[in-house]
């Protein structure tokens, strides 16, 4: 049986002194390890994703594009606002096979008694498009995922739940034609980026407290559950919280918290394996954001768990 935690050390990406705090990933795997609420056989170690996959949500000539920028890394700042290394390129697709792998694991769990859930410790690149990078994101891991998944026939159709505090631009374009996929994005509207059209967008006002936020997630939920989707992809940023840099929304960790719990119920609860990806988080003190992630992870487990007992 396949681990449901997949991480890598790949994912320590080369951007010391950059706003993204790269190394966040490490950080919640110890945390996820120490407090025991994973063993070390619950955890996988992904592996770079093959060109081929890649392509199922890349062109050819932005691939292409990547490598090259890998002997010129400051190249990157112009494409997606940050630098583009070997490591940091293989980082990427190592987050990449993250993803796929959650997917695959997620969907190896769900059988009567026992609803999938699965995360990978990175991952939730959600503003590259198919032909660009763009806001800290090279390679659309949830893109490629989940056509890699419709490709092979291991799904019918697929559900994005974003909650990161930035719209999924990047995600909302690439599946804009695609029937099979639901694409939802719960944002703050004042902020970047440049917005797509998703199957459902919920633009959120500044300083949007907790209270707001749960009534909002409440009355989107049931319009996902509505697509009927046999994966949902859950892009859990961390920057809704009230102390995030790039972020105006006003969450506390509790509201944090029950935005996850909602998400579970709403599809763990309905039978539908659910994947969580970290996306954004740019709190000054990584700690914060680490909590977010490792609650996120830690609750889906549990939810997973209570609904197999």
């Amino acid at each position: 049986m396949l681990p449901r935690i997949w991480y890598s050390p790949a994912y320590d990406l080369e951007w010391d002194g950059h706003v993204f705090p790269a190394g966040k990933y490490r950080a919640t795997r110890d945390r996820l390890l120490a407090d025991g609420v994973i063993a070390a056989a619950d955890l996988g170690k992904s592996e770079l994703l093959d060109r081929g996959s890649l392509l199922c949500g890349h062109t050819v000539d932005y691939l292409d594009r990547l490598e090259a920028m890998t002997a010129t890394p400051q190249l990157g700042y112009y494409e997606f606002e940050a630098p583009c290394s070997r490591r940091v390129l293989d980082g990427f697709y190592a987050m990449a096979g993250g993803t796929l792998a959650a997917c695959r694991a997620a969907l190896e769990r769900t059988e009567p008694g026992c609803v999938g859930f699965a995360a990978n410790l990175g991952g939730g690149f959600h503003h590259a498009f198919p032909w660009k990078g763009e806001g800290f994101c090279a390679i659309n891991d949830i893109v490629v995922a989940i056509r890699v998944l419709l490709t092979e026939g291991a799904i019918e159709r697929a559900a994005v739940v974003d909650l990161d505090v930035h719209q999924g631009n990047g995600t909302a374009k690439a599946f804009e034609d695609e029937e099979r996929v639901f694409t939802m994005s719960m944002h703050q509207q004042n902020n970047y980026p440049v917005k797509q059209r998703s199957d459902l967008d919920v633009g959120l006002p500044d300083k949007c407290e907790d209270a707001r936020y749960l009534d909002e997630l409440a009355r989107a939920l049931p319009v996902v559950q509505e697509a009927q989707p046999d994966l949902v992809l859950y892009v859990a940023g961390a920057d809704p919280f009230h102390r995030d840099q790039l972020g105006g929304l006003s969450l506390t960790l509790d509201g944090m918290a029950g935005r996850d719990a909602r998400v579970y119920e709403a599809f763990l609860g309905g039978g539908v394996p659910v994947v969580g990806t970290l996306a954004g988080g740019y709190s000054a003190d990584e700690k914060d954001v680490v909590e977010i992630h490792y609650r996120m992870v830690r609750e889906g487990l549990e939810a997973s768990a209570a609904i197999g007992r």
